[in-house]
């Protein structure tokens, strides 16, 4: 706009373009730094976020060092080191970020501790931390970010000793301090040039939460792999259940009961190998099966070892389970059990429930061990009631009144003669009663018009009862009111009259429909039982 003569106006035009030029320079550049701004802002949330998950793992490492201080401790100590190497590269990160802040902002040491980058003035300043982290060559630095990059390797390099070896190769701590190639400047340039040398002190100071960020990151990495490294040689099981191990579950009245209650795990994914047969201990650290030993099925984990019996009296077995450890070999785990093998005793077992109940075919089985079904017998007294032998153990036992009865079952001996073999008492009940239900309704419900006049009529329902019976329907009743008269009908068996066929034809919605008076035949006689209320829909 120069060159040529030009008007007061012209020239007032030309000025306010190049104001406005400047104006829109500086605020993209104000973006930029509110930019750099809210991205350190978010990075030091980040490391709070950081601080909050490892503070998690150093109270898992105390919980571990409280439940098992033995085993915990070397690598507790470890899990310690990492956090002194950590806090203390943080703590000279923050060092430096207080020393630009003394420096630009002029603040004393204590204000710029505690100072943040959103209240600087002079966010594009980059002469002061050039000076400071650089020098005067940036390919050859002199300041302190020549000493923050020595820290950061020597971090590294401290932080990945803590791990075990074999996981150092996996282990990735990120901080690189590597040269880095500059687009801008079409050459490879220094970690501390790129980083810091005449850049604003809003990107060094994203930059300063960038490497924190990184730092506590690397910190959680080893801490974890150093928690892990607790349990890295226990053998891992997937199922933990309760064990009663009793030395016999054979007692005679008058001795005492004894057994061993604890919880055992075992892996449902991995099966041991199990074996029966005798067990050289001489080294305690590798017990081994004498000879090949028997092999027992496995499935799931479980080892199932079944045996027929033969001669009465305590018998024994020992053997030894083989799991394979983390390193892949095998460990060896050697175990003694017996069993008790008694001579025969009766036993009774209900098939339905301890409860006869009056006026049905009640199942029952009995037997007892070592006798042929054939040699057994049974009676029954109390209840007004009879047994039936069906055959191979089975039995009906009807019974008519009372609230108690008795099965007694005795043998017959080689010899001819009868032996009691005990009895067992069982409750008497009547048959619950059912409920009757209409158009599918059972107490209260609504029903549609079509649904009232396709029902048949009543029909018994009993609900979650042992026994499959049937309640034939004696009589009914049923009661409506048909505009504003009351009209009862009654029906003999369970089907609808056409008298009330021809009522309901007539109802209307919300008129109620009740159905009363119901009477079945029960086992034990005519009962009369709950009826239903049905409202049109």
């Amino acid at each position: 706009m120069s060159g040529g003569k030009e008007t007061p106006r012209q020239k007032m035009i030309g000025m306010m373009y190049l104001v406005l030029t400047a104006l829109l320079a500086l605020n993209v550049s104000k973006e930029i730094l509110n930019a750099f701004v809210a991205i350190e802002a978010g990075l030091n949330t980040t490391n709070d976020n950081f601080d909050a998950k490892n503070g998690v793992l150093y109270s898992k490492f105390k919980k571990a060092m409280a439940d098992n201080p033995k085993k915990t401790k070397p690598w507790n100590d470890k899990a310690e080191l990492a956090r002194k190497y950590s806090t203390d590269l943080c703590k000279y990160v923050d060092e430096l970020k207080s020393e630009l802040y003394q420096q630009i902002q002029k603040l004393e040491k204590s204000q710029a501790d505690t100072f943040h980058l959103v209240y600087l003035d002079s966010k594009d300043n980059y002469d002061i931390p050039t000076n400071i982290l650089i020098g005067e060559d940036p390919e050859n630095a002199t300041g302190k970010a020549k000493d923050l990059k020595e820290k950061i390797e020597k971090y590294k390099k401290d932080m990945a000793a803590l791990v075990p070896q074999k996981e150092q190769g996996s282990l990735k701590l990120g901080l690189s301090t590597a040269n880095v190639y500059s687009v801008a400047e079409e050459k490879e340039v220094t970690w501390e040039s790129n980083i810091f040398y005449h850049n604003p002190v809003a990107a060094v100071m994203s930059a300063f939460a960038k490497i924190k960020n990184d730092i506590k990151n690397a910190e959680s990495d080893v801490v974890t792999i150093l928690l892990k490294s607790i349990t890295a040689d226990d053998f891992s099981f997937d199922q933990v259940v309760a064990k009663v191990v009793a030395p016999t579950s054979y007692i005679i009245a008058g001795e005492e009961y004894t057994a061993d209650i604890f919880v055992a795990a075992y892996s449902s994914t991995q099966d041991p190998q199990v074996l029966i047969g005798a067990v050289d201990t001489t080294d305690k650290k590798n017990p081994k099966i004498v000879g090949t030993g028997e092999p027992v099925p496995v499935s799931g984990g479980l080892g199932k070892y079944s045996v027929k019996t033969g001669s009465e009296g305590l018998q024994e077995y020992s053997g030894i389970i083989n799991v394979k450890a983390p390193d892949g070999s095998f460990k060896g785990y050697p175990f003694r059990g017996d069993y008790m093998v008694a001579r025969p005793s009766m036993a009774v077992s209900p098939t339905k429930m301890n409860v006869f109940y009056i006026g049905v075919e009640n199942p029952v089985d009995i037997s007892v061990a070592g006798a042929a079904p054939t040699d057994v017998n049974a009676t029954i007294s109390g209840g007004g009631g009879s047994i039936q032998n069906k055959g191979q153990g089975h039995y009906i036992v009807k019974v008519a009144s009372g609230n108690e009865c008795s099965v007694n079952v005795s043998v017959k001996t080689k010899g001819g003669a009868s032996k009691s073999m005990g009895s067992m008492k069982f409750r008497v009940k009547k048959v619950p009663s059912p409920q009757a239900s209409y158009a599918g309704v059972v107490g209260d419900g609504k029903v549609s018009k079509g649904e009232l006049l396709n029902a048949g009529g009543v029909i018994p329902r009993l609900e979650d009862f042992v026994f499959d019976l049937k309640f034939p329907v004696v009589s009914w009743n049923m009661s409506i009111f048909v505009n504003g008269v009351y009209a009862d009908y009654s029906a003999n068996g369970a089907s609808t009259t056409g008298a009330m066929k021809e009522i309901l034809n007539k109802v209307k919605p919300g008129q109620k429909v009740l159905i009363e008076e119901v009477k079945v035949q029960a086992p034990d006689g005519v009962r009369k039982i709950v009826g239903c209320v049905l409202k049109i829909k």
